[in-house]
């Protein structure tokens, strides 16, 4: 049985039963007021506990779970506070960077993105999603892979040239919404997103591991990221995603199998559409019987939708400020969702709260919130604060993933396809018409060509996104061409 993680102390001391960590959570609070180290408390408690974790590097300050902690008089002093001995330790750490710059390049595909995610973050409306929706279709009917950026310009020129032809059988495709793509996708390469997509695509199995029993700890560094704020909810949403797609169920566990921090949670659900928050509370409901814990992190519980926010059993709120009608009503949703306590008056302890005290609620042994209680936080062991340039790089040089991607890839796929066959003359076709071999249209050849593919597309790293099964898992739920009933 998994040991509790110590998360601190109010009347009595907190603990987080790994049982039922998969239950979700929330840490919450101001700005100053301790969310950091409340995160990195559970992450290195997952971490020693032997689950892996997931979390995203804001402000780049997190990267000290890669080393021990040391004490200071403040430490000594909150250590004597909690009657608790130190033991400064380092996490396992990982670290990822969609920039390739700071960690392991971490990348997925288009096609493993889907319509649904890349038309939020192209920002286009529900006529030039069903485009976009189409130009999947017509690659995914023809087996042309879309792998990165030039692929889906390619997709949207090819489309947009021949829009005519596919007018029956996939629905209008106006030069209206193909320039209102083509221009997004402008907009998009000029935020550094094509660094976001290509191959070797992020395989999940590489974010579960764990070193002699220990969780590792991935840390996305995402001050960079964060420029772009959504591309950064994207792609953290398309990683949960997958999460929920590609995992077994497993029941319930005495332990998590991964556990995933939100920080900036409110740029997950910011001018989301209701058809992509309502498959968001989807996947938090159901991802916990794969054994995933999902922890949103940020300032106010109004950040989170009501319907998700329910479902988040564990916990821990900081102080709340209340200069502003905003603010008072921020309060009173904190303190109306934890179960009372007779012995404090929660609305106005969130305000009074030092840096570094909670209001803490974690789910007891049946499974029910226990009352809430105004508690210190326990310091973490590893170091509070950043870590140096070269520190950084003895880790990610050391690192088992070393080399393997940093090594991008680019086979062939829709841009070079499209390209070739828009080169060939139209004379040199040697079975059916123009139009047959363009649409995939009944020649042996063309035929075993999509065969040797999608036998290809097994093997590769992306995991069969090319094949009919491999787009039902990739694009099921927050993916699919049709909401995930394929």
């Amino acid at each position: 049985m998994a040991e509790p993680l110590f998360i601190g102390k109010g009347r009595q001391a907190l603990h987080l039963l790994p049982a039922l960590a998969n239950r979700h959570g929330l840490i919450a609070g101001a700005t100053g007021t301790g969310k950091t180290v409340s995160l990195q408390v559970l992450a290195e408690g997952f971490s020693r506990a032997g689950v892996p974790v997931f979390l995203a590097d804001v402000k780049g300050d997190l990267a000290g779970l890669s080393q021990p902690g040391s004490e200071s008089a403040k430490l000594k002093e909150r250590l004597a506070r909690l009657d608790i001995e130190f033991a400064p330790e380092a996490c396992p750490v990982r670290f990822w960077d969609v920039y390739g710059e700071l960690g392991h390049p971490a990348r997925t595909t288009i096609s493993e993105m889907g319509p649904l995610l890349l038309g939020r973050l192209l920002n286009l409306n529900e006529t030039q999603e069903g485009v976009l929706t189409a130009l999947f279709r017509i690659a995914d009917d023809n087996g042309w892979l879309l792998l990165d950026l030039k692929d889906l310009r390619a997709m949207v020129q090819f489309a947009g040239d021949n829009a005519k032809t596919f007018t029956t059988q996939y629905g209008n495709i106006s030069a209206a919404s193909i320039g209102a793509i083509q221009r997004a996708l402008l907009a998009l390469e000029s935020q550094g997103a094509e660094r976001l997509f290509g191959e070797p695509a992020l395989a999940l199995d590489d974010l579960i591991q764990t070193e002699d029993g220990r969780g590792v700890v991935n840390i996305l560094a995402a001050e960079k990221l964060m420029q772009s704020p959504k591309v950064y909810a994207t792609f953290l949403l398309w990683l949960l995603a997958e999460l929920f797609e590609q995992l077994p169920e497993v029941g319930d566990r005495e332990k998590p199998r991964l556990v995933f921090f939100f920080d900036e949670a409110h740029l997950l659900f910011e001018d989301a559409p209701k058809a992509l928050l309502d498959k968001i509370e989807q996947v938090v409901r159901l991802i916990r019987s794969k054994g995933v814990g999902v922890y949103f992190v940020t300032q106010s519980p109004l950040d989170v939708p009501q319907d998700v926010l329910g479902q988040l059993g564990n916990r821990i709120q900081h102080a709340l400020r209340a200069f502003t009608p905003r603010d008072q009503k921020a309060v009173r949703a904190a303190a109306e969702t934890f179960r009372p306590n007779p012995g404090l008056d929660v609305s106005q302890a969130i305000t009074e709260l030092g840096v570094g005290e909670a209001l803490v609620s974690l789910l007891d042994e049946a499974g029910s919130p226990a009352m809430v209680e105004r508690a210190l936080i326990a310091p973490p062991r590893s170091r509070i604060g950043p870590i140096t340039t070269e520190e950084r790089r003895r880790l990610i040089d050391s690192s088992p993933l070393r080399g393997h991607y940093e090594r991008a890839a680019d086979r062939e796929s829709a841009y070079e396809i499209l390209k070739r066959r828009a080169e060939t003359p139209p004379e040199q076709t040697t079975s059916g018409s123009r139009w047959d071999e363009l649409l995939g249209g009944g020649a042996a050849k063309g035929g075993r060509r999509r065969e040797g593919m999608a036998e290809a597309m097994m093997k590769s790293a992306s995991r069969a996104i090319g094949s009919q099964i491999g787009r039902q898992i990739i694009r099921g739920v927050l993916g699919s061409l049709l909401g995930g009933k394929r």
